[in-house]
């Protein structure tokens, strides 16, 4: 390998969004992210909706969809 090319590989503190921080190794010594192990629901196994800025909303308005609705056209197909 060619010398002094490659970054240098630190310790690094990550913080979430949740507020949960941890410690591991990168090229940079802090890194922030949205969603960790602590919060992601694949880890967790309960799924929560993250919806920051109002997309589900404006998405269930733009197609008049919302989850009562769906229920109903389940309930009256099983009929």
């Amino acid at each position: 390998m060619r010398k002094n090319i490659h970054p240098k590989y630190v310790d690094c503190k990550v913080n979430c969004g949740c507020g949960n921080s941890f410690t591991t190794r990168a090229t940079v010594p802090e890194l922030s992210v949205a969603i960790c192990y602590k919060c992601h629901p694949y880890y967790t196994g309960t799924q929560k909706l993250i919806d920051a800025t109002g997309r589900v909303e404006r998405f269930q308005k733009r197609f008049k969809w919302s989850g009562a609705e769906q229920a109903e056209a389940k309930t009256e197909k099983g009929k």
